[in-house]
């Protein structure tokens, strides 16, 4: 007797929408609206349909939804780096909050470059994603906004608030011109600034901030001071700070505008046989999980990721809903946390 092949049943049929209906005892329609997260079902009729689904193990057919609704349920989230460890708390505040409204995400890595920005875009108008939350700088998305103002997307870190686009920050400028203030509590006066690409509107206003803040002090800003590095990984914090510390005249603080440069920093002033923070002080910028296990620990400015993935995931869904609503632009809060770097 040959034996016995089971049927391969893909776990999405293996209960139907019928069978939920009938253990809930509703309707079709009924249970359809509350895996659709729509209106019209009262409190009790939902809980008792979630119930059905939890005990049958239902799944919904995701692709099939999407078919009959045109939408495809994904979400872009467009990086300039996904090596940068500050994006990833950013992305998994934008997943946590779209799968928990039935999406999901597709990370891309555009370079920070328009062309690649704008093939994403494309994605857009051909209705193979619902909606983008960009990172890239703003002089990128500047360069799109033209052509994509009437496209679902928002804008997360980097934004232009001229452009009729929803977005979600912090106040750079402020940020900075704390840690600066910092290093001027301390008694600093040789304050220098490693700063990112001014592409980068977050570069360009914590450029002014560290400006405005020496001025305001009245201290001399002196342009060797101030050093700007094309990426934020560790090497070129470390060959930024070696070229600060070899003038004649060496600053006594850093302000670096990330915590990867700003841990760069920390390993040449090792090389150097510099003490942190009695001969050299530095500030990050971001509270990336490496700073607080670092040695000395190091002082930055934290911002808050995973509530910026959020927010922009929520602004995202927020235009979804109701394309003609104005959305607002959102400034979050950031912190200066004090460690052992300065």
């Amino acid at each position: 007797m040959p034996p016995v092949v089971p049927a391969i049943v893909p776990a999405e049929s293996a209960v139907s929408i019928s069978a939920v209906a009938a253990h809930a005892g509703v309707s079709v329609a009924t249970v359809s609206r509350v895996m659709n997260e729509q209106s019209g079902v009262r409190a009790p009729t939902r809980d008792k349909v979630l119930a059905s689904v939890a005990a049958l193990g239902y799944r919904m057919n995701h692709l099939a939804r999407s078919l009959r609704t045109a939408e495809s349920r994904m979400l872009l989230t467009m990086v300039p780096d996904v090596g940068n460890p500050f994006y990833a708390q950013i992305v998994r505040g934008i997943d946590t909050v779209a799968r928990e409204h039935g999406y999901f995400v597709l990370l891309c890595d555009t370079g920070a470059d328009e062309g690649r920005e704008r093939s994403y875009f494309d994605l857009l108008r051909m209705h193979r994603a619902d909606g983008a939350i960009c990172l890239d700088p703003d002089t990128v998305q500047h360069a799109l906004s033209h052509e994509s103002i009437s496209l679902p997307w928002v804008a997360c870190c980097e934004f232009d608030p001229g452009v009729a686009v929803p977005y979600v920050g912090i106040d750079n400028h402020r940020a900075a011109s704390d840690a600066v203030a910092h290093l001027l509590a301390q008694g600093h006066r040789r304050i220098a600034l490693i700063n990112s690409d001014e592409r980068y509107l977050y570069a360009r206003q914590r450029r002014q901030g560290y400006l405005d803040t020496l001025a305001a002090a009245g201290v001399q800003v002196r342009p060797q001071w101030m050093v700007t590095v094309q990426s934020l990984d560790y090497e070129a914090g470390t060959q930024a700070a070696l070229e600060l510390m070899a003038q004649a005249d060496a600053p006594t603080a850093i302000f670096a505008v990330s915590d990867t440069l700003a841990i760069g920093v920390l390993s040449a002033l090792r090389q150097l046989q510099k003490r942190v923070p009695q001969d050299v002080a530095v500030i990050g910028f971001d509270d990336i999980a490496i700073a607080a296990q670092i040695d000395p620990g190091l002082t930055t400015i934290a911002q808050p990721m995973r509530e910026l993935g959020e927010t922009a995931a929520r602004l995202l869904l927020q235009r979804l809903a109701d394309p003609a609503a104005q959305v607002p632009g959102v400034l979050l809060q950031h912190q200066l946390v004090l460690r052992g770097s300065a």
